[in-house]
């Protein structure tokens, strides 16, 4: 998963002699709010809507203005976590991606990111997701998967969430089965704190429920 296997070069970079209006016109165009700059192949830095906006003449060559370019990008062998947190941190709408020779190779925008997030979390196939609540030192994804895997099913992703000022964090696994009333059972049965969990069957009981409850009133 480096960023090479994400790069794309849908979005042409922007040339020294391009204009900060076809810039914005660009940005425009492709719905980002910033755009590399090349020359040739060369990458030369990160231009953002910002920056061109505090320019007078929009028609001068961005070659000859002084803007307050940053040189953000990602090596081609670095991987996608890397891309996920310049992106967080510098706020960026994509990303430049270069070689070890400062070659420009294209970008990874946010729409790419979404579909590489919606493939980590396996989103598209079927199953229930359930959240639990544990101490640091009582986590242990080996026993999580275990208990899941007695129940017969499959622990298709995971991600943790922990908190700067508790010794508590959130795991949060998604099962290939939508019926979790077993799961759950047995993370209960081990003193597991199930903070929350997310099943298409528990919808369409509690619809059924409802249903039935309507139907008994309208027979009184």
């Amino acid at each position: 998963m480096v960023a090479a296997h994400f790069v794309s070069d849908f979005i042409p970079p922007l040339r020294t002699s391009d204009s900060a209006q076809k810039a914005l016109e660009r940005m425009a165009e492709f719905r980002v709010s910033h755009l590399p700059i090349v020359n040739e192949s060369e990458f030369l830095g990160l231009i953002s809507d910002h920056d061109i906006a505090e320019l007078v003449d929009l028609n001068e060559p961005i070659g000859s203005s002084s803007l307050s370019t940053t040189f953000q990008s990602v090596n081609e062998d670095q991987h996608m976590y890397d891309v996920v947190r310049l992106i967080h941190e510098q706020k960026l709408s994509l990303v430049p991606v270069i070689d070890h020779t400062n070659q420009y190779k294209g970008v990874i925008t946010l729409t790419t990111l979404a579909e590489y997030a919606a493939t980590l979390t396996a989103v598209e196939s079927p199953g229930g997701i359930v959240i639990l609540e544990l101490g640091v030192r009582d986590f242990s994804l080996a026993e999580v998967s275990r208990i899941v895997e007695s129940d017969g099913a499959l622990v298709l992703s995971s991600y943790v969430k922990t908190f700067s000022d508790s010794t508590k964090l959130e795991l949060t696994i998604k099962v290939n089965k939508t019926d979790l009333t077993g799961i759950l059972s047995s993370f209960q049965r081990f003193n597991y704190h199930v903070k929350a969990s997310y099943s298409q069957v528990s919808h369409s009981d509690d619809t059924m429920d409802r249903f039935d409850s309507f139907m008994h009133y309208l027979n009184m």
